[in-house]
């Protein structure tokens, strides 16, 4: 790091958090197609997951760029599928191995969010089911604990509307549940407490913990909420504010992507957080991390995938 860097930049590396490493390790590693796998980074991501036990590789891209890629990391890929799929064609051919059974999970490479997610999530392409809503979830650990705050939506529905940021909030539920956090306090994120007119969020944000009362019993949400009342008890305590989740949040979501994405790169690029992130409403799960993030988010990421890879596969064994 330069003396150029803001202060405000963390100098601890992140590090993927071990429970969630260790819950992924005792499953069936997923078959997770890298989409433009020609990168050092995001190869040297899934090189780790699969070491760690966590996938097993699929590598979509410019074959030469790929085995160059390979080359600078020290990898021999040569074990592993390699799918030829120039440029943008790599996003689509990635979804069609997924809707044909020949892949688990789906992993970003070295191509923008929007490029990305264009090509597997069009209604064409038969990853979604109708009617689905897809939603991205942050898995965030600090270092020091492997306590997640889950994060929605910050990469993926720009300005979404009631129903999906219902759809949003059940999916990081759900993923909780899954990675162990029983019974989720969930905090809708507003400026304010108070239902105001003027800050159509917390109108909205009392319309959707109305709505969870029925919809998702297994959690504990509140709405609207200031960061500060779900962060900390004492600024509850202080406001006068009552509320069983203040200092016990566990999924917060944000009214739309602006404020999402700017929580998720203050606390990666300022606290060191690790961020493994994924889609959720496929029907694989899809990770996908920024462009700046490194390895152990993408370790992370390949975490998530292997987990829900998992339960998609019991609940496709059960029907």
């Amino acid at each position: 790091m330069t003396t150029d860097d803001h202060p405000f930049l963390s100098r601890v590396p992140p590090h993927a958090p071990a429970a969630l490493l260790a819950q992924a390790r005792g499953l069936p590693p997923p078959r997770v197609a890298l989409v433009n796998a020609g990168a050092a980074t995001p190869l040297q991501g899934l090189r780790e997951a699969c070491d760690a036990g966590l996938a097993e590789p699929i590598l979509l891209g410019e074959p030469i760029k790929i085995h160059a890629a390979a080359e600078r990391i020290g990898w021999d890929i040569r074990p592993f599928r390699l799918v030829a799929a120039p440029g943008e064609s790599a996003a689509p051919r990635a979804a069609q191995l997924a809707v044909a059974g020949e892949a688990d999970a789906i992993m970003k490479g070295q191509i923008h969010t929007s490029t990305f997610l264009k090509g597997l999530l069009p209604s064409a392409m038969g990853l979604r089911d109708k009617g689905a809503t897809c939603g991205h979830v942050f898995h965030v650990t600090v270092p020091g604990s492997d306590r997640p705050l889950f994060l929605t939506d910050a990469a993926l529905n720009v300005a979404p509307d009631l129903a999906t940021r219902q759809a949003c909030l059940a999916h990081a539920v759900r993923l909780a549940e899954l990675t162990g956090t029983a019974q989720p306090h969930c905090g809708l994120l507003a400026p304010s407490e108070d239902v105001t007119a003027a800050v159509p969020c917390t109108g909205e944000a009392a319309a959707i913990a109305a709505w969870a009362k029925g919809a998702l019993r297994q959690a504990v949400v509140e709405g609207p909420l200031a960061l500060d009342l779900m962060l900390s008890r004492r600024a509850a305590e202080v406001k006068g504010v009552a509320s069983r989740i203040a200092g016990r949040v566990d999924v917060i979501l944000v009214p739309e992507l602006n404020a999402g994405n700017a929580l998720f790169k203050l606390m990666t690029l300022g606290m060191g957080a690790c961020a493994g992130g994924v889609v959720m409403g496929a029907r694989v799960p899809i990770l996908l991390t920024s462009r700046g993030q490194g390895a152990p988010d993408r370790i992370a990421s390949a975490a998530l995938g292997a987990i829900l890879a998992a339960e998609a596969r019991s609940r496709r064994a059960a029907a």
